[in-house]
C-alpha cells in the first residue's frame, strides 16, 4: 500500500493547531490520493466530528477552514460558532495564522453536494483542483491574505481534529493490568491444547498492508516469551514488502524452551497495485496448506502444483486455522478503495473455506496521544474507539473481532502493559480457533454417529 502522508510540516501543524487549542490532527482525506470529487470527500469525511480542511497552492499559501460539527450531506446551511477560515503565507519565514470568523448571524458551511463548502470558499470546485472564492458569503476576508489570489490547488487534505482530553468515563472493554494477569495469560497460552488430536500447533496467518506491523507482531509476541526484546523476522520501513518468503514462526517459551501451541505465519504485504504484493491465489494456497515454509513468492506467477514449495499431500495440521488481518490504526480511514477491495476478496476466500478471522489494529500508541501516555487508556480513548469501529466497517467484521495491540519497535526492555495487550491478542486467536475446531470435531462426530 502506498503510504498516505500529511503535507504539513510539524511547525505548520503546530501553528494551525494553536488556533483551536491542543489537539491531534489525523489525516482522513487527501485529494491527490482519493480523488478531487465531492463524493470521495464525503465518503471519507462524513460523520467524523470536528474537521480541518487544508489546501495548498503554487504561490505558497496554506489555507482552509475548521468546523466543529459533522459533515452529513444534509443539504442544509449549518451555523457553527466555532468555525473559522485560516491561512498561512508560505512566502514568509515564520508566518502567523490569518484567522477569520464567520459573519454574525450567517451560516458557516453548506452541508450539501459540493466539496468542502464554506460559502466564501468552496474547495474541489466543479470536482477539480480549484477553489471558488467569494468574500462576504458567510465569511469576509482579504483574498490576498487568504490565498494570494491563486485559486489553483496543488493539494487538498482533510484532518479529523481529535481532542487529546477525550476519554470515556469507563473502558468499553475490561482489561486487568497487573503482573498476575500477564502471568495468567502466558500460562493459558502455553498450556492450551487443540481439541483435535491430529493438530499439535495451530497456524495463524498474518495478512496486511506493507508496514502495518505483521512481522513486528511476531517479534513482539516472541519477545514476551523470551523475556527480552528480540527480532527474528525482518522489519523496517520500505515502499514494498520486506517479506518475500512465506514464513512459519514457532514461538518458544524461554531460551530453547518448549514450542507453544501457536505458529504465526508471515506473508508478503498487501499492496495497492493489481499485480503487486500478496496474490489472492497464493493466499488461497496458503490457507489450504499447499505452501511450504520459506517458499519464495513469485510476483509474475502464483504457486502451481508443479512448483518447488508446493505441498501436495495436505492434512488439517498443514492448513491455516485463523487469519489475522493487520492494519495500522492511524491509516484505517486512509485505506485506498483498491486495498479495501483486496481485503474483501481475501475475506470472501477465507469465508468460503470456513476459516475464522480477526483484525489486529497496530500502532495504537501512535494513533492516540493519550494511549501513548498510558496504554491503560486503550479502551477509554474515544478516538481509538472510533478508529476501531471504522476498521470493523471497512473490513466487514464485528467490533468483537478487532483487537488493538502495540508492537515493540524502538524499545530495548519489555513493558508489562504492552505484553498484556499482545498476550490478549494471542489468547483471542486461540479462542476463535477453538470454536473452529469445535465445529470440525462436531461434524466428525455427527458423521460417525450417522
Amino acid at each position: 500500500m502506498s503510504v498516505v502522508t500529511s503535507r504539513l510540516t510539524r511547525n505548520q501543524e503546530k501553528k494551525i493547531s494553536s488556533m483551536f487549542g491542543h489537539a491531534r490532527l489525523n489525516l482522513i482525506y487527501k485529494a491527490s490520493v482519493h480523488g478531487y470529487t465531492s463524493n470521495n470527500f464525503y465518503y471519507k469525511c462524513s460523520q467524523q466530528g470536528p474537521t480541518l480542511t487544508v489546501a495548498y497552492n503554487n504561490t505558497g499559501f496554506i489555507f482552509g477552514a475548521y468546523i466543529s460539527k459533522d459533515y452529513a450531506r444534509t443539504g442544509a446551511n449549518v451555523v457553527d460558532e466555532k468555525a473559522f477560515l485560516f491561512s498561512l503565507d508560505g512566502r514568509k519565514q515564520n508566518p502567523e495564522p490569518y484567522r477569520v470568523k464567520s459573519v454574525t448571524g450567517q451560516a458557516s458551511f453548506t452541508d450539501g453536494n459540493t466539496g468542502p463548502n464554506f460559502g466564501s470558499l468552496i474547495f474541489l470546485y466543479n470536482h477539480d483542483a480549484t477553489v471558488y472564492s467569494n468574500p462576504g458569503n458567510f465569511f469576509n476576508f482579504d483574498p490576498l491574505k487568504m490565498h494570494g489570489n491563486d485559486l489553483q490547488l496543488t493539494e487538498c487534505e482533510v484532518y479529523r481534529v481529535e481532542e487529546c482530553g477525550a476519554l470515556l468515563e469507563k473502558p468499553w472493554r475490561i482489561v486487568i493490568w497487573n503482573p498476575e494477569k500477564r502471568k495468567d495469560l502466558m500460562d493459558t497460552i502455553a498450556k492450551w491444547k487443540p481439541v483435535i488430536n491430529s493438530v499439535n500447533q495451530v497456524s495463524v496467518l498474518l495478512v496486511g498492508p506493507v508496514g502495518a506491523g505483521k512481522s513486528s507482531f511476531f517479534n513482539s509476541v516472541c519477545s514476551v516469551f523470551k523475556g527480552h526484546v528480540s527480532s527474528q523476522a525482518n522489519t523496517g520501513t520500505a515502499g514494498t514488502s520486506l517479506t518475500t518468503q512465506y514464513r512459519t514462526y514457532s514461538i518458544r517459551g524461554g531460551y530453547k524452551g518448549k514450542p507453544l501451541p501457536v505458529v504465526l505465519c508471515d506473508t508478503m504485504g498487501l499492496e495497492e497495485g493489481a499485480n503487486a504484493g500478496l496474490d489472492i491465489d497464493d493466499f488461497t494456497s496458503i490457507l489450504k496448506g499447499n505452501v511450504q515454509d520459506r517458499y519464495q513468492f513469485n510476483q509474475s506467477m502464483p504457486l502451481q502444483e508443479d512448483t518447488p514449495g508446493f505441498r501436495k499431500s495436505v492434512t488439517l495440521k498443514d492448513k491455516i486455522h485463523c487469519v489475522a488481518f493487520v492494519i495500522d490504526a492511524s491509516k484505517v480511514k486512509l485505506l485506498p478503495d483498491r486495498m479495501i477491495e483486496k481485503f474483501a476478496a481475501l475475506r470472501r476466500k477465507a469465508n468460503q473455506l470456513g476459516i475464522p478471522q480477526l483484525v489486529l489494529m497496530t500502532k495504537v500508541d501512535e494513533a492516540c496521544p493519550l494511549v501513548a501516555e498510558d496504554l491503560k487508556h486503550v479502551y477509554c480513548s474515544k478516538n481509538l474507539e472510533t478508529m476501531m469501529r471504522e476498521a470493523a466497517a471497512q473490513l466487514g467484521v464485528s467490533m468483537s473481532a478487532v483487537i488493538p495491540v502495540k508492537n515493540y519497535s524502538q524499545e530495548l526492555e519489555l513493558d508489562p502493559l504492552t505484553d498484556i495487550l499482545l498476550l490478549s491478542a494471542v489468547n483471542q486467536m486461540l479462542r476463535v480457533v477453538e470454536s473452529y475446531f469445535d465445529d470440525l470435531f462436531q461434524d466428525e462426530v455427527e458423521k460417525t454417529d450417522y
